[in-house]
């Protein structure tokens, strides 16, 4: 557990943040959540989103600074190096005029480079959350994780633990050092931080999870995923790559990740001489000092058939859709025809499946509200016909504003389904 400091600085710290070219953005690789489970449906949570369009920080969802921990030596957390302009939330480190002494964890502690750090006001838990971000060109680091802010009481009540959840942390350049990996792909971690009963401190990891890339993470934009699924397992999404899968350390306990936590977007030093101290050059070149955080975006599942709680103020996440698994399936005969769907909606919109017997003709259909967000069901046409088995019947789905008609279409799909006894 780090304790939050008392803060004393010693030296007055001057500069201000450097004149910055925008970065270009290309087109988006990959964005938003995998496909829910059925039965559930994905939508935003607004208190761990934000697309940073605005001009200055949203207080209401984050801190502009760690609230307990100032930095990692020589990298201070300093709020005067974070911003809001642009479309993007901006880390811009710095290397300080001079040393920079700060009391705090009892000790005087001295720090000479300006980092930075936003961390979220609410814990979470379970849930889908990306961001896409393009890293500074030094050795500071380029993170999207999160941890909670206190110890837990353990398995054995004299015993407590913590929990760290790093999506992605990287740097933005190679060096001559141990850690020059991390300045290409996806790193992905789980601790847990595990104090005994005889005061032994334990840093307990899962297996590390990683994406390789042959280009630099400060090239070009990423989008960086994770799903913390459960207590027990995560699963970690690069770009438009196939998902890997990590299963947290469970020797002290069985559901170890079962804590809320704070979601973290840090720019610190790391550990020397694991990965080199940027230099001054970097640090103070505006062309490469800077991390880009284009927005960061949080998913929770709920029940397919849940209305939205509130106004739908969600942006325009998806290319709206409704699609099937396959092109044709086979259940048995009945007069409640199961249709497995997926749908992706930026609003409440209106589903119209039709049902049509092997000469054409319409012989069944239904209508519901598909409310805003990816969803995974299985929806339901009743017949009262006597279905013939061995005879394909073709399924269409449309997807369309509500109160909408044909000529409103967003999109559509076609199924064969083949009935058996």
């Amino acid at each position: 557990m780090i304790l939050k400091p008392a803060i004393l600085i010693f030296t007055f710290i001057t500069g201000s943040l450097f004149a910055q070219e925008i970065p270009n953005t290309n087109e988006e690789t990959r964005q938003g959540p995998p496909k829910p489970p059925m039965g559930k449906r994905w939508v935003l949570n607004p208190d761990f989103s934000d697309e940073f369009n605005g001009t200055e920080l949203d207080t209401t969802k984050w801190y502009d600074h760690h609230p307990t921990w100032i930095g990692r030596p020589p990298g201070l957390f300093m709020a005067s190096q974070v911003s809001v302009g642009d479309g993007f939330l901006k880390m811009t480190s710095k290397k300080l005029e001079k040393d920079t002494i700060v009391h705090a964890y009892g000790r005087d502690i001295t720090f000479n480079v300006g980092g930075a750090a936003v961390v979220s006001k609410k814990s979470t838990q379970f849930g889908y959350y990306e961001c896409r971000v393009k890293a500074a060109a030094t050795t500071m680091s380029t993170t999207f994780w999160f941890s909670s802010s206190n110890n837990f009481k353990g398995p054995n009540d004299c015993d407590k633990y913590g929990l760290e959840w790093d999506i992605h942390e990287s740097i933005g350049r190679e060096g001559n050092f141990n850690g020059s990996y991390f300045a290409s792909g996806m790193h992905s971690n789980s601790h847990f931080w595990y104090t005994d009963c005889d005061g032994e401190k334990h840093d307990y990891r899962a297996p590390q999870v990683k994406f390789e890339d042959s280009k630099l993470t400060s090239e070009d934009f990423n989008i960086y995923g994770g799903w913390w699924q459960n207590e027990n397992t995560a699963s970690y999404y690069y770009n438009n790559r196939a998902p890997k899968h990590q299963k947290f350390y469970d020797k002290v306990k069985d559901k170890p990740f079962d804590q809320p936590m704070f979601m973290r977007l840090v720019s610190e030093t790391y550990p020397f001489p694991w990965i080199e101290i940027p230099t001054t050059e970097e640090l103070n070149d505006p062309s490469r000092n800077t991390v880009y955080y284009d927005w960061v975006r949080a998913y929770k599942l709920v029940d397919a058939n849940d209305k939205n709680p509130e106004e739908n103020t969600t942006p325009k996440l998806y290319t709206e859709n409704v699609v099937f698994q396959s092109a044709v399936i086979s259940q048995k005969k009945s007069n409640a025809i199961q249709v497995p769907l997926a749908y992706k909606a930026n609003q409440d919109r209106e589903i119209h499946l039709k049902l049509f017997d092997n000469e054409g003709e319409k012989i069944a259909d239904s209508k519901f509200i598909a409310y805003a967000g990816y969803a995974n069901i299985t929806s339901v046409i009743k017949t009262e016909i006597d279905l013939s088995v061995n005879t394909p019947y073709k399924v269409s789905a449309v997807i369309r504003p509500t109160n909408g008609d044909n000529k409103s279409t967003l999109d559509e799909s076609t199924l064969y389904i083949n009935f058996t006894e």
